[in-house]
């Protein structure tokens, strides 16, 4: 099956997550945070993983110092939201339904968790300013 272009690989979720963790970086400080006892090879790696993130639009370089800075522009809930809804494209028909219930059903949810997801969904029944207008 074709990977589209948007797609994340383990290898990139694996910069953003040390992005996510201690925000803007350089190429040296994200291969250090990565592969604590790697050379050249390892910061090649992981200046070819920033030039694909940054081509698929999850990082941004900022070339105004000698030394580039990169942050992440996707946050880790723009990338779950991505990947349930291709999961749920893929496997359910586009409904979330499935995924949903398989989850709570499957997962040992804590009484505060129990209790977010009913306000979470007694959130979504309420009506919107645009729907009561």
């Amino acid at each position: 099956m074709a990977r589209t272009p948007q797609d994340i690989t383990d290898a990139e979720l694996a910069v953003l997550e040390a992005l996510w963790e201690r925000g803007p970086a350089t190429i040296r400080q994200l291969t250090d945070a990565l592969y604590p006892d790697g050379g050249a090879a390892q910061y090649a790696t992981v200046q070819k993983l920033l030039e694909r993130l940054e081509a698929k639009g999850g990082v941004r370089r900022n070339r105004q110092a000698a030394v580039h800075v990169f942050a992440a522009v996707l946050d880790r809930e723009q990338l779950i939201g991505r990947r349930l809804r291709a999961m749920a494209d893929q496997l359910c028909g586009g409904s979330l339904t499935p995924l949903l219930t398989h989850l709570v059903q499957t997962t040992k949810l804590s009484p505060e968790q129990r209790q977010e997801l009913r306000a979470l969904i007694e959130s979504a029944d309420r009506p919107t300013r645009k729907e009561r207008s």
